[in-house]
């Protein structure tokens, strides 16, 4: 049996008629656009049901857990997001106790928000040189179980919550981490939504399925050829909670799956079993060399760290008077060079199988021209400023921080009241501050600086101002 797009294209070829779902009836002539309507169904025989999936859906699935060593898979159509939700969600129950990196995606508080969990934080290393969050250490996760346990309560911590490779490529030990935890009985949650390409070159490390952990999220769209929003669950060992996980993601996942998001995942995972080697030798290839060449800049500076993925080119800009928002707007509106994001003090540029020679070389030579023209004695200031997640006390739990009297401040006014609302800027989409977070001056001078180099807050109501409450 072929993939599912095989079939789908025979399917749209062929003169069955739709009086079914969706409304377009494959009708390519009725809008003109190129859009893939010819393959837009919905669940018609021979087709499957992602929700209840017995045939050619099922084989996808078992084929994703193939090439990732997983034990079961899953598609994700409504990207990582669902999948960090139903796993969390999954792993525990209303007002339960987790253990979570402090650096994980909005999706992971926003799963801390549903079922009303109290969450505790572990801060990632930060390192000041580079500017960058580092990695979860395994020694501060046993710690935080030890004195956990050592409590003796019942309501003892249900599941650990991390992210590796961060958005900006650090990698955590997470076979270390994985030993720890299971050594408590909890599952490890390992969102590697960045890190879908991993386990396919030795030039990229093993993902997490074969480290140990339990629950493994990853994009494929991110770094793989597969459409947005298409993302996999992975479910192993037998600590996780796999039926309540597969519960909410019936409950949380759209009850009509897009067979165009399904077939690209099934043809992206296809071409990773059959022609993946290859593939990941000429790209490897290609950015190694590129890796090489930008180690030569002058100025600006490719970061690299002890344990990282490689695939991810952060050029630092810290010494060179301008900043990662600056060096973004020069390569997207000179040179026609999109980047993925832009931080203070660093861009990002991701990179995949995907890429081709000439895109590569494009940006390698913008880089050095770049690196010519840069006057390193402007805004020297602003590189001594430190963009750290600032420690804050939790006074409440979020689901709770709005049940009390809101008022918004100015930033300024903010300091030793209790947020109400997230701040946060996007990308990467980590929150400064969380509901239920005493606001320390920290964390609002970081919120300033974060505007004064041009980044907008994401989170906030009221631009300028946070929601809290008097606690």
């Amino acid at each position: 049996m072929g993939t599912l797009y095989d079939k789908l294209s025979e399917y749209g070829d062929s003169d069955y008629y739709a009086f079914h779902m969706p409304g377009h009836k494959r009708n390519k002539d009725i809008i003109e656009a190129d859009l893939p309507y010819g393959i837009d169904i919905t669940e018609i025989t021979g087709f499957d049901d992602l929700h209840h999936a017995e045939g050619i859906l099922k084989e996808a699935q078992e084929r994703a857990a193939r090439a990732y060593h997983a034990e079961e898979t899953h598609y994700l159509v409504n990207g990582s997001t669902v999948g960090i939700l139903s796993a969390i969600l999954g792993s525990t129950k209303k007002g339960n106790r987790i253990l979570m990196a402090r650096n994980c995606h909005k999706s992971v508080y926003h799963a801390v928000f549903l079922n009303e969990l109290r969450a505790e934080y572990i801060y990632p290393e930060y390192d000041a040189k580079l500017a960058l969050n580092g990695a979860i250490e395994p020694e501060r996760v046993r710690q935080a179980l030890e004195k956990d346990a050592a409590h003796k309560h019942a309501d003892r911590i249900k599941a650990v919550v991390m992210v590796s490779p961060t958005y900006d490529g650090v990698l955590s030990d997470v076979k270390a981490i994985a030993d720890i935890v299971h050594e408590y009985g909890i599952p490890l949650i390992v969102d590697e939504a960045h890190g879908a390409h991993f386990g396919f070159h030795p030039y990229f490390p093993e993902n997490a399925n074969a480290k140990g952990a339990d629950i493994v999220i990853h994009s494929l769209h991110k770094t793989l050829p597969a459409l947005t929003q298409t993302a996999l669950i992975h479910l192993n060992g037998h600590i996780a909670d796999r039926e309540s996980i597969r519960m909410y993601l019936h409950m949380l996942q759209t009850s009509s799956p897009s067979y165009v998001l399904m077939s690209s995942m099934d043809e992206c995972i296809s071409m990773l079993l059959e022609k993946g080697s290859t593939a990941f030798d000429l790209y490897v290839e290609r950015l190694e060399s590129a890796r090489r060449e930008l180690s030569n800049l002058r100025r600006l500076h490719l970061v690299e760290t002890g344990q990282y993925d490689r695939s991810k080119l952060v050029i630092s800009v810290k010494g060179t008077g301008i900043t990662g928002k600056q060096l973004h707007r020069v390569l997207t509106e000179q040179y026609h060079l999109e980047l993925e994001m832009s931080s203070v003090n660093y861009v990002l540029a991701m990179t995949s199988i995907g890429d081709t020679d000439e895109g590569i070389q494009r940006l390698v030579k913008a880089l050095f021209e770049v690196d010519i023209e840069i006057d390193t004695e402007m805004g020297a200031k602003m590189d001594e400023q430190s963009f750290q997640l600032p420690v804050m006390e939790q006074v409440c739990i979020s689901a709770a921080c709005r049940n009390g009297e809101i008022s918004a401040r100015p930033y300024e006014e903010c300091i030793g009241y209790v947020s109400a609302e997230y701040a946060y800027v996007y990308p990467p989409g980590i929150p400064v501050v969380v509901p239920g977070e005493r606001l320390s001056e920290s964390a609002v001078q970081l919120l300033e600086r974060y505007e004064a180099a041009g980044f907008e807050i994401h989170g906030l109501k009221h631009s300028g101002e946070i929601e809290v409450m008097e606690i």
